[in-house]
């Protein structure tokens, strides 16, 4: 599994800095969070195949979140795409993309399926994972997403399988499949015997645009990787508060409360230069001494825990 940050701005793009987006990819599906301006640069310049993704997850109708997604929907009809591309989003979303396909007139040649969501909810499914999303607080609605995998099975020993006298073939799908067999004496080998413990799956979640709320530490908990919004310092917080946005130190406590192996910040207001965003580094990490601060195309692998 890997993370592509696409825009890590908030409010407007810069120069050097486009609005707030984020790709996963996982097993060969592409899951897009938000599409702010900006976004299909960084997919071009990355070689990602916006084609092929499979569900779009929008956190808000802000224009800073949004404005990017009518170019990857017409884009998408310039190639022999058939498969439903899946939106999600709080209320305003499904009018959102529909008034800009009308307006824009634009020419769709595959499924489009918008669901507006109430979170808490599970909104979409796969083999071996699952996208849930939870509420924020924000000046509008907007939720959080983490996409979770379900535990993966333990590894299969096969040495140990021929030792215990069970012979190859069928026998040892049932093993790995945690039923007991019988060995060619007779003897029940039971799964435990051959099959290791449940290993973990991974999980990377997505907070932006939010008051600080004790309750998002819970949801995010033990995530392998955390994009968490990280707007103002601390001599702004009044401001964020107002705004009903988190500062860096926030996002630091976040990261600490929840036990998440890793934190980086995202959607910094444009008053900060790159140069500045140290700063918003050294407040997160008061906090959260792992914390990183994300860039316009940087990558980060989410390997298993093995």
């Amino acid at each position: 599994m890997e993370a592509f940050v696409l825009g890590c701005g908030g409010m407007m793009p810069l120069p050097y800095r486009h609005c707030t987006s984020m790709l996963l990819r996982r097993d060969g599906d592409l899951f897009l969070f938000d599409g702010g301006e900006g976004t299909q640069v960084s997919l071009r310049r990355l070689n990602l195949k916006w084609k092929k993704i499979n569900a779009i997850f929008v956190s808000h109708t802000h224009a800073d979140h949004v404005t990017g997604l009518p170019g990857i929907l017409m884009l998408s009809s310039q190639v022999d795409r058939t498969e439903p591309l899946y939106i999600y989003g709080p209320p305003k979303i499904k009018e959102y993309i529909e008034t800009s396909r009308r307006v824009l007139d634009m020419y769709i040649n595959y499924p489009i399926e918008v669901h507006e969501i109430e979170a808490p909810c599970v909104v979409y499914g796969g083999d071996g994972f699952y996208v849930r999303a939870f509420p924020l607080e924000h000046t509008k609605t907007c939720v959080g997403y983490t996409l979770e995998e379900l535990d993966r099975p333990g590894e299969f020993n096969p040495e140990e399988a021929e030792r215990l006298k069970v012979p190859r073939g069928p026998l040892w799908g049932k093993l790995q499949r945690g039923e007991s067999v019988q060995n060619v004496d007779g003897v029940t080998i039971t799964a435990e015997q051959v099959v290791g413990k449940p290993r973990q799956g991974r999980k990377f979640s997505y907070v932006t645009d939010t008051l600080y709320l004790p309750s998002i530490a819970k949801e995010v908990k033990g995530s392998d990787l955390l994009i968490c919004e990280g707007m103002f310092a601390d001599d702004c917080a009044d401001q964020a508060r107002a705004k009903k946005h988190m500062t860096a130190r926030q996002a630091g406590i976040i990261a600490r409360d929840a036990d998440v192996k890793r934190m980086a910040m995202i959607h910094y207001s444009p008053r900060y230069t790159d140069r500045d965003l140290e700063l918003l580094l050294t407040q997160a990490r008061e906090e959260f001494p792992k914390a990183e601060l994300t860039k316009d195309r940087r990558r980060y692998e989410i390997p298993y825990v093995e």
